[in-house]
This record gives C-alpha cells, structure tokens and sequence, in this order.
C-alpha cells in the first residue's frame, strides 16, 4: 500500500488526463454523432449513404487499431499531433459512430404524425428535427448515450498504449517500478469502477430531469406491475 501513498501526485495526474480525455472525446463524439445522425435521416441519398459508411467503419474498428493507426499514423502522413490529442480524436471517432445510432434510434420513436403535422405548418427538415423531433427523441436517448459516456470512460484506458499519462499507463509504470500488479490493478479498476459509477449516478439525474413532468421515469418492473393490475 506503500507504492500507493507514495505515488499519489501521479495517481491524481492520471485521473486528470483520463476525465480530460473522456470528458473532450464524448464531447466531439456528440457533436460528430448529432451530425452523422442527421444525414442518416437526411432526404439526401449521398449523405444518408455517406453516414453509414462512417458508421459501419468506426463502429467495428477495435478502439486501439485506430488509436496506434491515429498516433503512428499520422505522423507518417505529415501530421504532427500529441498523443493527448490523438487520444481525444481516436475516443471521438469512435464514439461518434455509436452516438449517431443512438440518436437515430431516438429519432425513430418520435410518432411519424408528429413530424407530419410541423410540416404541415410550414417547417422544413432542419426545423422538424431540432422544435419538434429532436427534442422528444432526447427523453429516450439519455441512458444509451450515458452508456456511451461510460464506454469512453473505459475506452480511455487503451490510450496507455499510445504513452498518453492515464490511470493505466500510470499503473503499469508503477508496477514495472514495484511488481504489485495485484494491488496496483485493483486501485486502478477501483478508480475506474467510481468514475463510471459516477457518470451512471449523474445519468439518472438527468434522465429524471428530463422526462415528462419531471417524474421518476417508469421502469420496466413498474410496467410490469401495471399491466398485472389492469
């Protein structure tokens, strides 16, 4: 427990860079994800076709094959970039593809009248999606992209191999230094294990927020036991 008191500077320099990485990669995957999202809905044919390629590329690429292709690379294509920010781009790619298909999903339980009756009142696609669909998909989406957010949170981890100064490249140092793989690993899963806990916490808070009346939302045991008592 030595190495771990002695260490706690470098421990807490690791937390910083992997909520800095996870908090800057979901970010730019939203973003990205919202885009691509749109153009998959999009009456456009070659946007539509542009964004699923996207998505079916950086949605089955192993995480660290893009970030090894991002920090080695790049470099080679004359493109300078810290391995911090390869990171970010390489967790932004990602997520953005799983982003995207979340939102669509979200689009998708939005009832078709909903959409038919703004046009009717004269708004186009840009404005059905952001007054009127957007904004009731949101209420669905909150979960699965809180599951995203955890997903770039253990995803970050993968940016040790890429030498960016993390919870896990910080263990291994320390392990390479003390051979307490044992103990160094639990305090890293551990420390894991908080920040998505975390996220998770926060998730709910929002999804509560959010829906309709502010009211605990139903869970399916509740719908379970309604439909018993009908």
């Amino acid at each position: 427990m030595q190495i771990i008191l002695d260490n706690i500077p470098l421990l807490l320099q690791g937390i910083g860079t992997t909520i800095a990485l996870t908090v800057l990669g979901y970010a730019f995957a939203l973003v990205l994800g919202t885009a691509l999202a749109v153009c998959r809905v999009s009456p456009i044919p070659p946007l539509r076709w542009a964004a699923t390629v996207y998505v079916e590329i950086f949605r089955n690429i192993p995480l660290l094959s893009l970030l090894i292709l991002l920090a080695f690379g790049l470099p080679d294509a004359g493109v300078l970039l810290p391995y911090f920010w390869c990171g970010v781009a390489g967790l932004s790619l990602s997520g953005a593809a799983f982003v995207c298909e979340n939102i669509r999903s979200g689009i998708n339980t939005v009832p078709i009248g909903h959409a038919e009756a703004a046009r009717s009142i004269g708004l186009g696609f840009f404005g059905v999606l952001r007054f009127v669909v957007l904004p009731q998909a949101f209420r669905t989406m909150v979960q699965p992209l809180v599951n995203v957010f955890i997903a770039t949170v253990i995803g970050s981890s993968l940016c040790a191999a890429i030498s960016v100064v993390e919870i896990t490249y910080v263990t291994q140092q320390l392990n390479i230094a003390s051979a307490q793989a044992v103990l160094l690993f639990l305090v890293a899963g551990a420390l894991y294990l908080a920040l998505s806990l975390g996220v998770a916490y926060l998730g709910r808070r929002v999804e509560r927020a959010v829906a309709p009346g502010g009211s605990r939302p139903l869970r399916t045991a509740d719908r379970l036991q309604g439909a018993a008592q009908a």
